[in-house]
C-alpha cells in the first residue's frame, strides 16, 4: 500500500511538472518578412486599381492584411528613405548617414541589429540600406563595416543566357531573390526566428526600353500623370516600369508559397512597401504625392485583422519602432527615435482612420544625385495629413531637377548646351537636369519643351518654385494647383506651416536650429561626381 501511495504521488508529481512546464512555455515570437522594392508610387498596384501592372502577391497582403492609403515614405530619395527606415528617425537627424551616397556612421544603430541581439536570425538579399560608404578598411573606424540592413545572401544569381535565366527584360539585375531567401530559410535561419529583408533593386533604371512589347500589356491601359503628355513614347516607359514592378512581385509570391508551403506563413509578418516613388520627372527626387507616397500593406492574420483599408497617415520612421514593439525588443543602443508605434493600428478591427490624434507625417530631402554646383542640393521639408501636403522648399533659387548646364569633363570649364540638347535636337540626359533618372520621358519632354503644349510639363519637372507650395492632395492628386498664399486657405498653410516648424524644431533639423544650416552640401559624395558653374557668375 505504502509503495501504491508513493507511485501515486510521483505520477501526480510528474503531471504537474508537465503542467507548470506547459504553463511557461513561451508563445513563438512572428516572423518578419519585410519586403521594399526601389521607385514604386503608390497608385503601381492592381490592388490600388492599375490596369497596367499586375501584383497579385502585393494584391494578397493587402487584401489578406491591412492596406494603408497614406503611407509616406521618409524621403523622395532611396538612401535618405532607407535610413529613416531602420533608425525610426527622420533623415536630417542622421548627420551624413541620411544622405544620398555618403557615409555610414556606426553611432547610428540600426534595429536590425537590436533583433539580431534578442534572439531573431537577421538576413537581406538584394539591396539593404544603400547608397552608403561603409567602412573600408580600418582607417574607417567610426564607419559602421556591414549593411544596416543585414547581412546580405545574394549570391545565387541568373547568368545571361544560362538555363533558367528567366528574366524579363535586359535590365533586371541578376540577383535571384527568392532562391536567396529560400537558401537563408535552409541552411542560415535553424530554428529561430526571422527578420528578413527583401529589397528588390526594381523599378528602378535603367529599363530595357519597350521590354513591355513582349508582353500582353497594351499603351491603352496606362494611366497617364497629369504631369506627363499623353504620348506613345511615355506610356510605353511607364510599361517598362510595370514590367519591372512585376518582377519585384513575382518573387514576393514565391516567398509567399514558399513560407505557406512549409507552414510558417501563420507565424510570418509579411510588410511589403517601397522606398520611394517613381523614377520620372517630377516624382522621385520630389516631396510630390508621386515621389513620397509609396504602396504600404502589413498581413499577419493570426494577430492583425485582416481585410481592412485604414486611411491613418504613417510614416516610415514608425517601423522602427512598431518592429521593435512586435518583437518585445528594448530600443536601448539606438539614437532616440522619432516615429511612433502603429502596432495600435495594426490590431485594431477599425477601418477608415483609426487614430485620429496623428494627424501629420513628414518627409523631406536633401541632396540627391550630384547636380549643381559645389555639389548643393535641393533641401525640402514637407508636412503631410490625409488631405493636404505642405512642401517647403528651402533653396527657392537653385534649380529643382539640378542645373540646366553641365562643364564638360576635362574641358577646362567648357559648357554642354543648354538643358542637354545637342545640335540636332537630341536630349542627353548626362548633361543637364541630372537629379532625374535617364529615361524616354525625361528626354521626350525636353526636346519638345519649345512646343507650346509641352512647356507645361516642361516647366512642372524643371523651372524654378516657390518658397512655398500646398495641395489637396485628394482633388489635385498630381500637385498642379499651388495653393499657397490663395484666399481661402490662410488658415490651413498657417496651420500646416507651424506644426510642421515644430516638428522641425523638436527633431533639432540642422536648417532650423543649427548655425551652420549648409552641413548638409558639406558631406563627402562617394559616387560619381559632376561639375557645374558657380550660379552667380
Amino acid at each position: 500500500m505504502k509503495i501504491l501511495f508513493l507511485s501515486v504521488i510521483s505520477l501526480c508529481v510528474i503531471s504537474l511538472a508537465g503542467c507548470n512546464q506547459k504553463q511557461v512555455e513561451q508563445p513563438r515570437r512572428p516572423n518578419i518578412l519585410f519586403a521594399i522594392s526601389d521607385d514604386q508610387t503608390f497608385v503601381h498596384t492592381s490592388f490600388a486599381g492599375s490596369e497596367f501592372v499586375n501584383t497579385p502577391a502585393f494584391d494578397r497582403i493587402a487584401r489578406e492584411g491591412i492596406y494603408f492609403t497614406n503611407c509616406i515614405a521618409g524621403s523622395p530619395g532611396c538612401a535618405p528613405s532607407r535610413s529613416a527606415i531602420v533608425t525610426g528617425r527622420y533623415h536630417w537627424q542622421n548627420e551624413q548617414s541620411g544622405q544620398h551616397a555618403s557615409s555610414w556612421m556606426k553611432k547610428y544603430v540600426p534595429f536590425v541589429d537590436l533583433l539580431d541581439a534578442n534572439g531573431y536570425v537577421t538576413g537581406r538579399t538584394g539591396k539593404g540600406v544603400s547608397p552608403f560608404q561603409y567602412a573600408r578598411d580600418k582607417n574607417d573606424s567610426l564607419w559602421r563595416a556591414t549593411d544596416a540592413a543585414g547581412i546580405a545572401h545574394s549570391n545565387i544569381r541568373y547568368e545571361k543566357g544560362a538555363a533558367g535565366d528567366e528574366r524579363t527584360a535586359d535590365e533586371i539585375g541578376p540577383v535571384n531573390y527568392f532562391e536567396n531567401f529560400k537558401y537563408f530559410m535552409e541552411n542560415v535561419r535553424d530554428d529561430k526566428p526571422f527578420f528578413f529583408w527583401y529589397g528588390a533593386y526594381e523599378p528602378h533604371r535603367a529599363y530595357e526600353q519597350d521590354s513591355w512589347k513582349r508582353t500582353e500589356k497594351s499603351t491603352a491601359d496606362v494611366k497617364v500623370p497629369g504631369f506627363f503628355p499623353d504620348d506613345e513614347i511615355i506610356r510605353g516607359d511607364m510599361l517598362d516600369y510595370a514590367v519591372e514592378i512585376e518582377w519585384f512581385d513575382l518573387h514576393l509570391q514565391r516567398m509567399l508559397e514558399y513560407l505557406e508551403k512549409t507552414g510558417e506563413i501563420d507565424n510570418t509578418i509579411v510588410i511589403v512597401t517601397a522606398d520611394n516613388g517613381m523614377p520620372f520627372p517630377r516624382a522621385k527626387a520630389n516631396c510630390y504625392e508621386y515621389g513620397i507616397h509609396v504602396p504600404f500593406a502589413v498581413s499577419y492574420p493570426k494577430a492583425f485583422p485582416g481585410g481592412r483599408v485604414v486611411d491613418d497617415v504613417v510614416s516610415f520612421s514608425d517601423l522602427a519602432p512598431t518592429i521593435l514593439e512586435i518583437t518585445g525588443t528594448n530600443a536601448e543602443g539606438m539614437l532616440p527615435v522619432s516615429g511612433k508605434s502603429i502596432l495600435h493600428i495594426l490590431k485594431s478591427k477599425k477601418q477608415g482612420v483609426v487614430d485620429p490624434s496623428k494627424k501629420y507625417v513628414f518627409s523631406g530631402r536633401e541632396r540627391h544625385s550630384s547636380s549643381r554646383y559645389l555639389n548643393w542640393g535641393y533641401p525640402q521639408r514637407a508636412i503631410r495629413s490625409q488631405e493636404y501636403l505642405l512642401v517647403w522648399n528651402i533653396k527657392p533659387e537653385r534649380w529643382p531637377a539640378g542645373a540646366p548646364q553641365r562643364i564638360k569633363p576635362k574641358s577646362g570649364g567648357e559648357l554642354f548646351p543648354m538643358y542637354g540638347i545637342d545640335e540636332n535636337g537630341v536630349h542627353h540626359s548626362e548633361w543637364a537636369f541630372t537629379d532625374i533618372d535617364a529615361a524616354p520621358t525625361k528626354s521626350f519632354i525636353i526636346e519638345n519643351w519649345e512646343n507650346e503644349d509641352i512647356r507645361p510639363f516642361f516647366n512642372w519637372a524643371h523651372s524654378r518654385r516657390a518658397e512655398f507650395e500646398l495641395f489637396n492632395v485628394k482633388e489635385d492628386p498630381y500637385n498642379l494647383t499651388n495653393l499657397a498664399g490663395v484666399s481661402g486657405y490662410e488658415t490651413i498653410e498657417e496651420e500646416l506651416k507651424q506644426a510642421l516648424m515644430a516638428e522641425l524644431r523638436k527633431s533639432k533639423d540642422p536648417r532650423v536650429v543649427e548655425p551652420d544650416k549648409e552641413i548638409f552640401d558639406s558631406y563627402i559624395r562617394y559616387s560619381p561626381m559632376r561639375e557645374f558653374p558657380n550660379p552667380a557668375e
